[in-house]
């Protein structure tokens, strides 16, 4: 309401109860995982791997924490916010909520026909906007304050050649995410962002070398990160020790934002105008 004191509600106890979109694989299980491991009951959607949901879910559980999984496709706008109330209602509250489903499409823009722009648009950004709309509503009815964290990308700070629509979701998640930190600070609601770099998620089965092992001369750490280390971040955010942070973008990306004018005196062929894969790369970005 207008003229209302905002609620002192950054160290409340808000309920141990989480939700984690797309947790059946990537950066979504390992949150999902996380989360039970400080001590959260853990609802997640799943929506590729069904094996893999229900290790995220035994995982969940064999930390001694309550677990409950949901199918969801984003792109199916009518089934976000059910979705999430029904999981709510499944573990009794909502303390914490974790935006994480994201896909990509690697096209140039001009050659991006508008059904694969739509398709990218509405799992990243559109079903986001449901899901955090529905989530942040059982938060302020919750009345105790809680946490959004979204996990977005380095590409929503900086471009990638053949990735606008990629880009321009996550460019859109990021200022969403913004714009809520500022509406549900009054609430007691922290709202921020995680935005991986290169996140080896998708490594072929052969490679046996832990990612730090891989090397990535072109990110400072020298390497790509694994699903756990943004994993940690989020729920580093998650947790009271982040009282006050709220609106922020949380690069997780070994210092590889920060390569910008090295990359441009150090590229030694045109190779990165090429919008196709090339192989070349050991660990993609993440949504």
């Amino acid at each position: 309401m207008p003229g209302q004191a905002p609620v002192q509600g950054a160290l409340a106890d808000y309920p141990r109860t989480a939700i984690v979109t797309g947790a059946d694989r990537g950066i979504g299980k390992a949150t999902a995982i996380a989360l039970a491991r400080a001590g959260f009951d853990v609802g997640f959607t799943w929506h590729d791997d069904e094996a893999g949901a229900a290790h995220t879910l035994k995982s969940i559980e064999d930390l001694g924490q309550r677990g409950v999984l949901l199918w969801l496709d984003t792109t199916d706008s009518a089934s976000c916010a059910p979705a999430i109330t029904g999981l709510s209602e499944s573990l009794g509250s909502l303390g914490v909520f974790v935006n994480n489903v994201g896909i990509g499409l690697n096209k140039s823009v001009v050659d991006t026909e508008l059904h694969e722009w739509q398709r990218i648009l509405d799992t990243n950004l559109n079903g986001a906007f449901l899901c955090l709309q529905a989530a942040a509503k059982l938060l302020i009815a919750g009345g105790a304050g809680g946490r959004i964290v979204v996990v977005t990308s380095i590409h929503a700070h900086q471009p990638r050649f053949g990735y606008g629509a990629y880009c321009a979701s996550k460019y859109g998640l990021d200022g969403l995410t913004k714009t809520l930190a500022v509406e549900l600070a009054g609430h007691g609601i922290n709202v921020n962002a995680v935005a991986p770099g290169e996140i080896a998620t998708h490594l072929p089965e052969t490679e046996t070398r832990h990612p730090h092992q891989i090397p990535r001369p072109g990110i400072p750490l020298g390497y790509g990160g694994t699903a756990e280390e943004v994993a940690n971040v989020i729920v580093f955010l998650a947790s009271p020790a982040a009282s006050y942070v709220t609106g922020a973008s949380w690069e997780v990306d070994g210092g590889m934002a920060e390569m910008g004018a090295q990359a441009s005196s150090h590229l030694t062929s045109n190779n990165w105008r090429v919008a196709t894969a090339n192989g070349t790369s050991q660990a993609q970005p993440r949504p």
